[in-house]
């Protein structure tokens, strides 16, 4: 039977350690890491999850503002905005809240943030740096994944990875950070072999928002399983994209959903805009 991997001892570890930095940064250096969140429309989702980013980055001692625009603004006034927060110094990391309203071009507007100050690493630049292997701020979602691998001591040299999902957000990041730490990595999609993939893979990381898609007996024994869905069930009740009780009897270890992934995402945000900070700070002179 599988260990759990538990996302929320994770993630409030990470909090803490970000939270001991920006003490250290604000009596060494006088500073204090700004996040500016910024949401368009009233798309409930996207509401819980700015108020979740905007309390814990005030738990860890951010500055922290969300600018809230109706869904009518138009694409100047969004790049606007944008091109404000780029020129205030106070704000280090600057995150716009997806989905925008269908009238925007998000690529867009993602693009206009300073790579700088893109602590969700969806610019191109960082998506870039990434592929080229080179420092950059990198994408949450999976960067969190890497650090829950690292707490159950999962060494991904060597390892068969499979990566189900080729998002910008998750699965194409996923997958180039476990080549970076020299696993052979298998990206599938809606046209692979699911089954057959499954059943290679040592660490097993699923982004595809279907419920249940993947089949516990597929799993390898011994697998690591990250999950990184979350779908809602007719009675309420939230499962990820792997069929959980039969994963858990194969793998190793496992995510719970919810409880997994998903609150590494916004400690590893929170550590992003840290860094940027950091990034953000001259050394003094001697």
């Amino acid at each position: 039977m599988a260990q759990l991997i538990d996302g929320k001892a994770v993630a409030a570890r990470v909090r803490a350690e970000v939270k001991s930095e920006v003490a250290r940064l604000q009596a060494e250096r006088g500073l204090i890491p700004g996040l500016a969140v910024v949401r368009v429309g009233d798309d409930p989702a996207s509401q819980v999850y700015v108020a979740g980013k905007k309390k814990a980055a005030e738990e860890v001692g951010f500055r922290s503002w969300e600018h809230h625009r109706d869904s009518s603004i138009s694409q100047d006034e969004l790049l606007a905005l944008v091109h404000r927060l780029n020129e205030d110094p106070a704000v280090h990391g600057i995150l716009v809240q997806l989905p925008l309203p269908r009238h925007l071009d998000a690529d867009a507007i993602l693009s206009s943030v300073r790579p700088e100050k893109d602590v969700d690493g969806f610019h191109p630049l960082n998506a870039g740096s990434l592929l080229l292997g080179r420092p950059a701020t990198r994408a949450c979602t999976p960067l969190g994944v890497m650090r829950l691998l690292e707490e159950v001591g999962c060494e991904p040299a060597g390892k068969n990875a499979v990566v189900v999902g080729r998002s910008n957000i998750v699965g194409k990041p996923m997958a180039l950070m476990l080549l970076q730490r020299n696993a052979t990595v298998t990206l599938c999609h809606s046209k692979s072999d699911l089954p057959a993939e499954v059943s290679r893979a040592d660490i097993l990381v699923v982004a595809v928002g279907v419920r249940e898609l993947i089949k516990g007996a597929w799993v390898k024994p011994g697998a690591v399983v990250i999950d990184v869905g979350m779908n809602r069930k007719e009675d309420g009740k939230l499962v990820g994209d792997v069929e959980f009780t039969a994963a858990a009897e194969r793998a190793s270890f496992i995510t719970p959903v919810p409880g997994g992934v998903g609150p590494m995402t916004i400690a590893m945000l929170i550590r992003n805009t840290l860094e940027a900070a950091m990034r953000g700070v001259t050394p003094p002179s001697h």
